[in-house]
Parts: structure tokens; sequence; C-alpha cells
């Protein structure tokens, strides 16, 4: 076995050339799992070099099958028939680095059936604050993070990851 030493020089630029991606990575990796919203359980994760947020899970009446809510607002009459559980909401965002916001984005609004500008906030309570804008008209989400485990029959549990105040 061949052992590589190195200067103490060596050592340093290599992290200070390697660190900041390794701190952005874990900021990056922070968002992703599964999150809470007012309506649904999202999954963020990695689609190639973008986010998404799959719809997970739909709230619903009991005894109403979550399969059967429609994408029935959307304005791509196509689009209309398919089912809101699946949908990808969230494109083309951008990491800030150091500053835990996710910019230059787009969300989808099932319920308005509309595209917004998005922005996300990774907020000091682990919380994500999700933005939809329309011009200069903001509206925000604060998503809150789950901890999801799949029993031996494929049934799902989703508790809150932090405890609430």
């Amino acid at each position: 076995m061949k052992i590589i030493k190195y200067s103490g020089i060596t050592f340093f630029l290599y992290l200070a050339l390697f660190a900041p991606s390794l701190l952005v990575a874990k900021e990056v990796d922070e968002i992703l799992g599964y999150w809470l919203t007012t309506q649904s359980i999202v999954l963020v994760e990695k689609c190639n070099d973008e986010l998404c947020a799959t719809i997970e899970h739909i709230f619903v009446e009991e005894g109403v099958n979550p399969e059967s809510i429609l994408d029935t607002n959307n304005r791509d009459k196509s689009q209309r028939e398919r089912s809101i559980k699946g949908i990808n909401l969230i494109s083309g965002f951008k990491y800030a680095s150091g500053l835990k916001e996710y910019k230059g984005g787009k969300i989808y609004d099932p319920g308005r059936g509309r595209v917004f500008k998005s922005n996300i906030y990774l907020l000091d309570n682990k919380n994500l604050k999700v933005e939809g804008c329309l011009m200069r008209l903001c509206g925000h989400e604060e998503w809150k993070p789950l901890i999801v485990t799949i029993d031996s029959d494929g049934s799902r549990n989703a508790v809150l990851k932090y405890e609430e105040n």
C-alpha cells in the first residue's frame, strides 16, 4: 500500500477549494424529504439538476379516494383529467449559497390551476416558506418537515420532524 503525504499547505488548499461546495450540498440537502403543506404531503427531491416537489398524499374527507381528486382547474385542458396526486409542483429553482434560499423557480397551484414565480426559504425553525408571486402580489405557505416511515404492509406513517413550540 502506498501512503501519500500531503503538506499542510496542500491540505489547506484542498480545503479552500472543496469545503464551500460541501457546505452548499449540506444546505441543499436540508430541504430534501417529506413536507406537510396545508392540504397535502409533498416529497422534495433532486430531479436531475433541479429540485422537484411531488404530491405524495392529499388530505380528503373520509371515504374519498385521493386518486379521484383531479387537476380540474388546470389552464391546460388536456391536464384536467389527471390526478393531483403525483404532480410535480416546482421547477427551475437555483440555490442562493449561504442564504438558505432557492430563487428563480416556479410553483404550480392546483387549486387555482396556475403557475406562479416562486422562491423558497429555509427558516430558522427548519420550516420552509414557499412563496408564489403574480407580478408584485405574493402569498406564501409554510411547510413543516416530516419523518415518514413505511411499514411492512406498505402503509405509511408521518410525524412532524421537530416539536412545535
